[in-house]
């Protein structure tokens, strides 16, 4: 029992650090990467879609992303998609060929971008000590109900102290990483 408490948790925190990836993944660091793309959402026959499923895109160098629509009528509400998410890019338009241009990012906008980074990151931290306390919950109303003992209790929570520790120093590494990225000219 205590072991399936324990197994749910470590899922839960794998997931928000998965979480935590995925939103520094869509921070830019002034290089071209097709993952800055991942979240704009594009109007596809009625409904709103990955720009992924509709087009083709590519960074053709560090500066340059080269999105290719699948249908020739996309490329105005790919345009549009783009210019209205917050990620502050200007697409360029060549026949069926849209470029962005990535622009390098300065000093101020590199240190802010690393303050809302931290931000995720604290948020992240804070879904893990949920969980956490989520699953010392669950042990205390085992001990309640008579399925463990004290002792199992004390074990178990601090089984799940140290998978919540490992969770937090993975949140910490992949804040550095980013942080070193972004920071880097």
């Amino acid at each position: 029992m205590i072991q399936d408490i324990k197994k749910d948790a470590r899922e839960r925190m794998h997931k928000s650090v998965q979480n935590l990836q995925t939103e520094l993944s869509k921070l830019r660091t002034g290089r071209a990467h097709v993952s800055l793309l991942d979240h704009v959402q594009v109007e596809y026959y009625g409904s709103d879609v990955p720009l992924s499923q509709c087009a083709n895109i590519v960074a053709e160098d560090a500066r340059t992303i080269s999105i290719t629509p699948w249908e020739r009528d996309m490329v105005g509400k790919i345009e549009k998609a783009i210019l209205s998410s917050d990620l502050g890019l200007n697409p360029n338009t060549a026949g069926t060929n849209i470029r962005i241009n990535v622009p390098p990012l300065t000093e101020e906008r590199r240190r802010d971008l690393v303050k809302v980074m931290r931000a995720e990151g604290e948020n992240a931290k804070i879904a893990i000590r949920n969980i956490r306390r989520d699953a010392n919950n669950e042990l205390k109303e085992m001990v309640k109900e008579k399925m463990i003992s004290e002792d199992d209790e004390r074990r178990g929570n601090a089984e799940i102290q140290k998978v919540t520790d490992d969770a937090v120093a993975e949140v910490d590494k992949l804040l550095d990483a980013k942080e070193q990225e972004m920071m880097s000219v």
